[in-house]
């Protein structure tokens, strides 16, 4: 039963969520919305509060956006901060997506969402996989069948640490292509923009990065996209060919939503997450959604936790066969 997994606030926030919808007309609007970046200009997160916003703005549900990065602790700051100030927060939604379970679960830091509100799952993002213009690779099948040979002739970058979700993708992918995923040679970079340059420059052979990241890096002319984790198509990259339709029983989506503070009130968080389903009927979102390759993931308050503790268990079964967790 859904109803085990939730905890009394949480069920009343789904309540208070479906009251809602019955009260909301046509058009839901707020007063104010402040959206919490754990990460610098730019990245995932960034895009994704500001693209959200944008629709929210333009749509006339929110009155004032405004938005905070603030970067550290791979995120572990910004969810700290929202906790102690958690009484001063009401309005404040903090962006997060897939990493906040592996990083809970790898203790990078101490909290998980469980200290926070899940308000709603909003997108999602596809993984893929990206080689330079000239590779020789011209499918993600001879990159398989290479790497089936001998793991270590491939290098994979990612734009984050080991055990991050750019590596257990990249195992994923390999696993269902009848590797060994513990084998996967891993280079981690700080940045995006660092594993670009590590591609580019020949130090790697594949690049393990999110669809939409991975359609600007294509548009530039400069890299192409072997295959991406979607279980159909997407329409923002029809042809990229998913890893399903290439016989490997691997899919991935990295979802990205938004928390409010443990305190947030359950009619409050109700209105956020009403405000997010209206905003999927505007044309501001759209836009947005296009212009990013995004795919659309609702999942409000108790639907989102129950979620939420769903993925800790498929990704922590899958760090401990690699080696991540004991």
């Amino acid at each position: 039963m859904l109803t085990q997994f939730m905890s009394s606030k949480r069920v009343s926030v789904l309540a208070a969520v479906m009251a809602s919808a019955i009260s909301f007309g046509a058009q839901a609007t707020v007063e104010s919305v402040h959206f919490l970046v754990p990460g610098g200009a730019g990245g995932g997160w960034d895009s994704t509060a500001r693209g959200i916003g944008e629709a929210l703005s333009k749509s006339e549900l929110v009155e004032n956006v405004s938005y905070e990065n603030m970067s550290g602790g791979g995120g572990g700051k910004a969810i700290a901060y929202l906790i102690k100030t958690a009484e001063q927060s009401q309005d404040t939604l903090m962006v997060n997506s897939t990493p906040i379970v592996i990083r809970s679960l790898a203790k990078v830091f101490p909290q998980s969402f469980r200290d926070l509100t899940p308000i709603a799952a909003t997108i999602g993002d596809y993984a893929a996989f990206v080689v330079p213009k000239d590779s020789k690779y011209q499918s993600f099948t001879q990159l398989a069948e290479d790497y089936k040979k001998n793991p270590r002739s491939v290098s994979v970058a990612g734009g984050s640490a080991r055990g991050s979700m750019d590596h257990l993708v990249a195992a994923l992918a390999f696993k269902a292509a009848g590797g060994d995923p513990r084998r996967v040679k891993y280079l981690a970079y700080d940045a995006g923009g660092k594993a670009m340059a590590g591609l580019l420059s020949g130090e790697t052979q594949v690049l393990s990065t999110g669809l939409s990241e991975a359609l600007t890096l294509a548009e530039a002319g400069e890299v192409r996209i072997l295959a991406m984790t979607g279980d159909k198509r997407s329409t923002a990259a029809p042809d990229v060919p998913t890893l399903q339709e290439l016989g490997y029983d691997a899919t991935f989506v990295n979802w990205r939503g938004f928390f409010g503070s443990p305190e947030i009130s359950d009619e409050q968080a109700a209105e956020y997450a009403e405000v997010l389903k209206k905003m999927y009927e505007t044309d501001a979102w759209a836009t947005v959604r296009d212009r990013y390759g995004w795919t659309e993931i609702y999942k409000p308050g108790a639907e989102f936790e129950a979620f939420l503790e769903q993925q800790e268990k498929e990704i922590g079964g899958l760090m401990k066969e690699l080696g991540f967790l004991n």
